[in-house]
């Protein structure tokens, strides 16, 4: 796993794959609202981390803490530290092919959901419909009253209260 300077994985994502590294950084649509416009990003899953691949006897991993973007690869007993077996492939098979980690949660009509991403982010409603796979009927409390919207599933994530 390697450490990042702040809010340059991309550039050391780029300068290490320059490099010949195998590396993967895992991102998630998120929300940024500025000067009253809400858009919707991808960010880093984990600000400031990314995983590469290694094999501590072959690779000549050392270079890695002097490349641009990178605060350091964190070690353990003067060796690379990793990372739980399955953790880093289970992230790429959720992952799109832009990296995005879509964590698909099992929903159900009538549960308590939160909106993470969008204009509608950090409200919580009440699902009403299941579209298939992709888009799913919410009811949510704004304004005074109760609107009906359609939004992509992978926007939800369940919560414990109710709606």
């Amino acid at each position: 796993m390697v450490r990042t300077l702040a809010q340059r994985e991309r550039l050391a994502v780029r300068q290490l794959t320059n490099q010949g590294y195998r590396v993967f950084l895992p991102l998630h649509l998120k929300t940024r609202r500025h000067a009253r416009k809400v858009e919707t990003v991808t960010a880093p899953l984990f600000p400031r981390y990314l995983f590469t691949i290694l094999d501590p006897t072959r690779d000549r991993w050392r270079s890695i803490n002097g490349t641009f973007g990178v605060d350091r690869l964190l070690t353990c007993a003067g060796e690379p530290q990793g990372v739980p077996r399955g953790l880093v492939e289970s992230l790429i098979a959720a992952a799109d092919k832009d990296g995005t980690v879509h964590l698909d949660y099992a929903l159900h009509e009538g549960q308590s959901v939160k909106v993470v991403a969008g204009p509608f982010a950090e409200l919580i409603g009440r699902l009403e419909r299941l579209d298939g796979k992709s888009r799913v009927g919410v009811l949510l409390e704004l304004l005074g009253g109760s609107v009906r919207v359609a939004l992509p599933r992978n926007l939800l994530t369940p919560t414990s209260g109710a709606a």
